[in-house]
């Protein structure tokens, strides 16, 4: 987003990213904390799947980007790190992080330095 666009958020409800093969590629930003990664995490399974990752296979509509925002205590709490990294690094530009930490105490591994902010 740059300054002055206009965005949807979304609060509780349905957590399901469904395109269709004729609808307009969006940019999504994905916005978690703590557990509440969980149904996100299954719209970036799904948005790596529209990008042809899994075997080939998509429903035909052409994907925007997936930025990520993910936030929790320290990165011991960071639910599915190692996934997240995997699906960046396949599909780089097309789907980032960034994750957020509040309590963190102890060094940050240094595969995940680059994509953390925080304490």
């Amino acid at each position: 987003c740059t300054l002055d666009s206009e965005v949807a958020l979304r609060v509780g409800g349905d957590f399901f990213f469904d395109p269709q093969p004729g609808d307009s590629p969006v940019k999504l930003v994905l916005i978690a904390g703590g557990v509440g990664i969980n149904p996100l995490f299954s719209i970036l399974l799904h948005i790596a799947d529209l990008h042809g990752y899994r075997e080939g296979k998509g429903n035909g509509y052409k994907m925007g980007t997936a930025k990520l925002y993910y936030s929790a205590k320290n990165t011991n709490e960071l639910l599915f790190k190692k996934n997240i990294l995997g699906l960046m690094n396949a599909f780089p530009g097309k789907i980032t992080c960034r994750f957020h930490v509040t309590q963190q105490s102890s060094q940050i591994c240094e595969e995940l330095q680059p994509y953390v902010t925080g304490k």
